[in-house]
């Protein structure tokens, strides 16, 4: 996992820099939606829905999108988004899984195809690529929070399974249902973090050059500038010498 947390750290901060904030709320508003559409209204009652407004807090999405994104879901009027998964291929081999939410899959399915053959990728088949990822639940915390020592402790204590300390952060990985119990043991030793989700994680990487590198964050780029796009993951291994040539 050499790597992982910076590579997941430069994509945040492109992504922040490059994402227009209507866009990316919409991203959020759908997400909240979908979440309580499927569970329960009450995020009390609902793990999905408590993780999506949280991370719309830490986006700084306003209280009433939130309120608003909840009562649509229960509204009959609201569009009904479906969830799919891709999966494809990027500039040397490199493993992408693209997940979406639609309200027309044809149309989806075209533009996310399109965008793969006009950045040099290739999408493929469905489960052509998730057996390089594991599905994992990932904390975040900043790096002042403590060292990798107190986090490592905090992090056991609290259940987790795995955890990458660097300037960028702290990453604390755990299975995808002791997410929640994992993510409030450490709120009561750590404070709030600055993410609670779901990834797709990386058990096979593929190593990439400078010109690779940069090929794949512009379709990375792409696909996340599309409306139906959540969230975007890759396998590729990246050297920190490789990496302060593209920060």
């Amino acid at each position: 996992m050499a790597g992982h947390s910076k590579w997941a750290n430069i994509q945040h901060r492109k992504g922040r820099q490059d994402t227009v904030r209507a866009r990316l709320f919409s991203k959020l508003s759908k997400e909240i939606t979908v979440a309580a559409k499927m569970g329960d209204s009450d995020p009390g009652k609902n793990p999905r829905l408590r993780l999506a407004i949280k991370e719309a807090r830490l986006q700084s999405m306003p209280k009433d999108n939130i309120e608003r994104a909840i009562k649509k879901s229960m509204g009959s009027e609201g569009d009904d988004f479906e969830e799919i998964r891709y999966e494809g291929y990027g500039p040397n081999g490199v493993a992408i899984i693209v997940e979406a939410m639609t309200d027309n899959r044809n149309r989806t399915a075209s533009t996310v195809r399109s965008i793969f053959n006009k950045n040099g990728g290739n999408l493929g088949e469905t489960g052509s690529v998730w057996y390089m990822f594991e599905r994992k639940g990932e904390v975040v915390y900043a790096p002042h929070i403590g060292n990798a020592d107190e986090i490592l402790q905090a992090a056991i204590n609290a259940g987790a399974d795995d955890v990458e300390s660097s300037d960028d952060g702290h990453y604390i990985w755990c299975e995808q249902n002791d997410l929640n119990h994992v993510a409030q043991g450490l709120e009561t030793v750590l404070g709030e973090s600055q993410a609670t989700r779901l990834v797709w994680q990386p058990s096979i990487t593929t190593e990439i050059d400078l010109g690779g590198l940069q090929c794949l964050m512009e379709l990375v780029n792409a696909l996340e500038e599309n409306d139906d796009v959540q969230k975007v993951t890759t396998n590729v291994s990246v050297s920190d010498d490789l990496l302060s040539q593209v920060e």
